[in-house]
């Protein structure tokens, strides 16, 4: 069944407002995937934050057109899953994982600052630590001279309640 017109605009307008924070995009050829493996994919990435979606690729070049991510319109071609996110990251191990677990599953292609990306340099991104796991990191090391100067502060009187306790000891022995 095909779409009227209205219903291609709002399909058009929907995906556009939902990528237009995303700096990076994905397209991966997801021929012969199951649909439960389809809804595996798509309940990851509602977790992870990461837009999911197959558009006709008409629409889908009509979605690229103008925004960074213009450098795709060549690249919908046949039966093509769009993935994107504010998070770099997210998207490209999210995509790697199910490429990895789910053979039908391939990366075709990426984009990321307006530059196209490969499938190595997609797989090397999703490789890098998460935006969490690199806030918690930053978090620790600014924590480290912190904890360490408070550790040191109580050392001076913890010194001293021990040495008055050794200092009693020895005055009750003798």
């Amino acid at each position: 069944m095909s779409l009227s017109l209205t219903q291609k605009q709002a399909v058009v307008a929907e995906v556009t407002e939902s990528i237009s924070a995303a700096q990076a995009m994905i397209l991966a050829e997801y021929r012969g995937l199951s649909v439960s493996q389809l809804t595996g994919m798509r309940a990851a990435a509602r977790e992870a934050g990461v837009f999911v979606r197959v558009v006709k690729n008409t629409l889908a070049r009509r979605v690229v057109a103008g925004s960074p991510f213009e450098g795709l319109s060549e690249h919908f071609v046949g039966p093509v899953i769009m993935t994107a996110s504010d998070d770099p990251v997210a998207v490209a191990k999210l995509v790697s994982k199910f490429s990895k677990d789910i053979e039908p599953l391939k990366i075709t292609v990426g984009v990321m600052d307006g530059e196209l990306i490969n499938e190595s340099q997609i797989q090397a991104l999703a490789k890098l630590p998460s935006r969490e796991e690199l806030l918690a990191t930053l978090v620790g090391t600014m924590q480290a001279p912190i904890a360490k100067l408070v550790q040191t502060l109580n050392e001076v009187p913890s010194r001293f309640v021990r040495t008055l306790a050794a200092l009693e000891e020895s005055r009750q022995a003798a």
